[in-house]
């Protein structure tokens, strides 16, 4: 059993946004994990999206695949994908899945009909507003903690249109967790800038962090001009072992972690950690919102994080390329059906 997490807790709600700041700040330094409460999505609301996902991957396959994604929204069938690409299973991970987009974008959407699925859409359309207004207050205290404008990301043109994804996601019960290579989700890091996760309590979500008693050596390379303490996050280029730790859930909490684009944006001062989805035995259904940049946003090294002593470690990229080639690296069906430069 592997031990469990202490992730901060941060209140969107406080008036102290310095104090906020400074504490966002810390934790995506430490790991790029905490919890978000006081984001104001109501908990009714939240009680409508589980039920309302669940009514959707109770239905039949040949229901479901109707929805077969197109463009990176609707259905995603079990093994479909297999998030971590150095796997040598033949199959892709235990869960299920179905993708909203963007509402600027939303003739792509696939929506069951009102007739067979009342108040589905109406449903998700809500929590998504919600949650994405949650999200874009989040950034703004990220900026602060990057010593940058909190109107930073929106002056900037990060978020004129933000690539917001709703992703609902099912693992099923009854899948062996000691088969060799069988994931509910196998390890990855997230690809935007952050992730807020939602849960039904079910545990299985699991963050990876490696423990060196010395300081100064790391299996993988850090601008020395970082504060770096022994608990460092584990990444791919890592060759120490792994640490598993859960991630329990806090009722109307959000989990929040931050994403690769993020990690780059900041020269790898906050933290995309690695992290996955053991099968429990137990059916789980979680819904998570990655909220992206612009598809024509520049993701480079931001001037407060980045020095003659620590240059740039990323070269300048596209947003939408950036993803594109992650979901087609991840997917173990057709990567077109992924496509987001459309």
């Amino acid at each position: 059993m592997s031990e469990a997490l202490q992730l901060p807790v941060i209140d969107l709600s406080s008036d102290d946004r310095l104090s906020t700041a400074k504490s966002i700040r810390q934790a995506c330094l430490d790991l790029g994990f905490f919890y978000l409460v006081n984001h104001g999505v109501e908990e009714e609301l939240i009680k409508k999206v589980l039920e309302h996902s669940k009514k959707f991957f109770t239905l039949p396959v040949e229901e479901k695949i109707k929805f077969a994604v197109k463009n990176h929204r609707g259905y995603t069938g079990l093994y479909d994908e297999k998030l971590d690409t150095s796997l040598n299973a033949a199959i892709g991970d235990a869960k299920e899945s179905f993708y909203i987009g963007t509402f600027a974008e939303n003739h792509l959407n696939q929506w069951p009909s009102e007739e067979d699925m009342p108040s589905w859409r109406s449903t998700m359309e809500a929590y998504y507003k919600k949650v994405l207004s949650a999200g874009m207050k989040l950034i703004s205290l990220i900026s602060l903690a990057l010593n940058l404008d909190e109107d930073f990301f929106q002056k900037s043109g990060a978020l004129s249109e933000p690539m917001a994804f709703l992703r609902l996601i099912h693992y099923p019960g009854g899948v062996d967790s000691s088969r060799d290579g069988v994931y509910g989700a196998s390890a990855h890091s997230d690809y935007g800038m952050v992730t807020l996760l939602l849960t039904d309590g079910v545990p299985g979500l699991q963050a990876c962090s490696f423990y060196n008693s010395n300081p100064l050596t790391f299996a993988f390379s850090i601008p020395t001009c970082f504060h770096l303490r022994h608990r460092q996050v584990c990444r791919e280029k890592s060759e120490q072992q792994k640490v598993w730790e859960d991630v329990p859930s806090i009722s109307g909490a959000f989990i929040v972690n931050i994403g690769d684009m993020m990690e780059r944006w900041t020269n790898c001062l906050f933290r995309s950690t690695i992290h996955r989805v053991m099968p429990t035995g137990q059916e789980r259904y979680s819904v998570a919102f990655f909220l992206e940049p612009n598809k024509d946003c520049i993701v480079e090294c931001l001037e407060t994080c980045c020095s003659e002593s620590c240059p740039p470690r990323f070269p300048p990229i596209r947003s939408s390329d950036y993803l594109e080639e992650r979901f087609r690296l991840a997917s173990t069906a057709s990567a077109e059906n992924h496509r987001i430069n459309i």
